[in-house]
């Protein structure tokens, strides 16, 4: 080839070369004290952060995160939405895909950001360390792709999570042991801030201040860290265009209230059109059914740079603790962009057909008060994890560690919603439910009335799903399928199983490997509301997990 040619085509490939990047990433776990609520406590953190660093890239982009133990407790991190194809080694729940990092050991977190981009989360996954073991990812378009709505003047990280006076270690092990619901968190936060309405002396950073300039637009990129709360956002006076949730494209909408569970994520165009001045911003949670939830709304301001510095601050009234219309008609409003660029693929034939009753029971506890304990289960089983990570154990064929017949059925049909007169006892078991490689998936997700009926935020591991409906009551069969959305429903990666009602998602098992599927309130998880799906390898290398890496923790 001449050498004109040959300086031809390097200058054609050098734009794709260049397109992709490696990340390079340092998490240090560490515990630093922090004062809040007019009491001090060590805190694990990363980097000495709360929330910890916000970890950015670009789709295609490989990131790469070394996470350094330097904690008395064993750690692991989630990158909670991020697909991690045939890359489970990294996905990072703790007896799952891993061992944990013991103390004083580190682990290379290696993984590439395939045909996403949006905003998504990571947090710790072991016990309750993600309480302030959080923060956000940023996956930005490729270079000179667009986004699909207008170009935002500017970009804000809206973190949202709990605060405890206690140690988090301390409160899930007591109410593990006494077997009762452990004790709520003490107040919400906003990147961290806590907030002006807590009675001791605090001073004015204590309060998130978001800073706008008039007629500019925002994105505003916000992520439901908290541990057990379903949260309303809302700004005075203003109103949100909802134009991405968990790192997948909608349709744009336009509401004053955006509703978003644990482990989700909602991007939304903030057009800062109103009189300069002060406003307020407010988180409150969401429950409509009879549990206890940390009540407080919190509290931030949006304050314009032009305004003066005494305007009275406008303020806004929040929905009520069981507004269920309200989260509803959040949830209703989301649908797929479903463009030519970024299509809806909903599976429209399915291999699998599977229907799993999500719900709390009550087991035998020799050690606990009253002799038992509350319980999580899917299927009428709890899940209990083994010594060593399941992965592993299907990955190096080790017996003994699962078993594959996690039932496709309830064992028993009742009345799902209705008054429930039976035992409460669960099965324990450590099951996983095997999917051939590409095989098309249909779950419905009915909640019980089983001790009390319970809005359970489920999380899926490796996959988006499609949303493809979402009712009250029992799900039936027969006449609510005729009514789902297979044109847009959204995609997402956690999705509201609502109270007394159900949720139908859809999705491809195009993964191979073992994902895990739980309830996002961590409450639900350390109770044993969770399961895994094992998705066996397909034809070929490119369709068959990767070996697992030197570094990889031991148990």
């Amino acid at each position: 080839m001449d050498a004109w040619l040959q300086v031809v085509v390097i200058l054609l490939l050098l734009p794709a070369l260049a397109e992709a990047m490696v990340r390079h990433y340092e998490f240090k776990v560490v515990t630093k004290n922090f004062t809040k609520l007019c009491s001090s406590k060590p805190t694990v953190v990363v980097n000495g952060k709360f929330p910890g660093p916000a970890l950015r890239a670009r789709e295609s982009d490989t990131v790469l995160v070394r996470v350094i133990n330097q904690v008395q407790y064993n750690v692991s991190i989630h990158w909670h939405g991020v697909r991690q194809l045939r890359t489970g080694w990294s996905d990072g729940p703790a007896y799952i895909t891993q061992c944990p990092i013991q103390p004083g050991q580190s682990y290379l977190y290696n993984f590439t950001l395939t045909g996403q981009r949006g905003t998504l989360l990571w947090h710790g996954h072991i016990s309750w360390l993600r309480a302030t073991v959080h923060g956000a990812i940023v996956i930005r378009p490729k270079k000179g792709t667009p986004y699909p709505f207008p170009k935002p003047d500017k970009e804000k990280f809206i973190v949202l999570g709990e605060w405890w006076k206690a140690d988090t270690e301390a409160v899930i092990n007591q109410a593990m042991k006494s077997g009762m619901p452990p004790n709520v968190s003490d107040a919400h936060t906003i990147n961290g801030h806590i907030g002006p309405i807590h009675n001791c002396s605090s001073s004015s950073h204590s309060t998130y201040t978001l800073n706008v300039e008039q007629n500019k637009t925002y994105l505003l990129r916000i992520v439901n860290a908290a541990v057990n709360d379903e949260l309303f956002f809302k700004i005075a006076n203003h109103q949100f265009t909802v134009v991405e949730v968990d790192a997948s494209y909608t349709k744009p909408f336009k509401t004053d209230t955006i509703y978003i569970a644990p482990g989700q994520t909602t991007n939304a165009l903030l057009k800062a059109d109103q009189v300069p001045g002060k406003y307020l911003i407010a988180i409150s949670s969401f429950m409509d059914a009879p549990v206890t939830v940390d009540n407080l709304t919190n509290y931030g301001l949006v304050r314009y740079k032009t305004g003066q510095l005494g305007s009275s601050l406008v303020l806004t009234a929040m929905p009520a603790l069981n507004a269920t219309a309200s989260q509803l008609n959040f949830i209703n409003a989301l649908r797929s962009l479903n463009s030519k660029q970024y299509p809806a693929n909903v599976p429209l034939s399915i291999d699998h057909s599977l229907f799993f009753t999500v719900g709390v029971g009550v087991n035998p506890c020799s050690t606990c008060l009253n002799g038992s304990r509350l319980v999580g289960d899917i299927n009428n089983v709890t899940f209990i994890m083994p010594t060593i990570s399941v992965l592993q154990a299907h990955y190096y064929k080790i017996s003994g560690v699962f078993t594959d017949d996690f039932p496709a059925n309830p064992l028993a049909s009742f009345n799902y919603t209705g008054n429930f007169t039976s035992s409460l006892a669960t099965l324990n078991g450590t099951k996983v439910y095997r999917l051939p490689f590409n095989a098309t998936v249909q779950l419905v997700l009915q909640d019980t009335s089983i001790i009390a009926p319970e809005s359970h935020p489920t999380h899926l591991h490796g996959f988006n799903f499609y949303v493809v409906g979402m009712g009250r009551g029992n799900y039936d069969p027969s006449k609510d399928p005729k009514n789902f959305n297979l044109i847009d429903p959204v995609e997402r990666n956690t999705i509201d199983v609502p109270t007394g009602g159900w949720s139908a998602i859809r999705f491809r098992a195009d993964n191979p490997g073992v994902w895990f599927m739980h309830c996002h309130l961590e409450v639900h998880t350390s109770w044993g509301l969770k399961m895994a799906f094992l998705v066996d390898n397909g034809k070929g290398p490119n369709e068959s997990i990767l070996p697992p890496p030197k570094d990889l923790p031991k148990c």
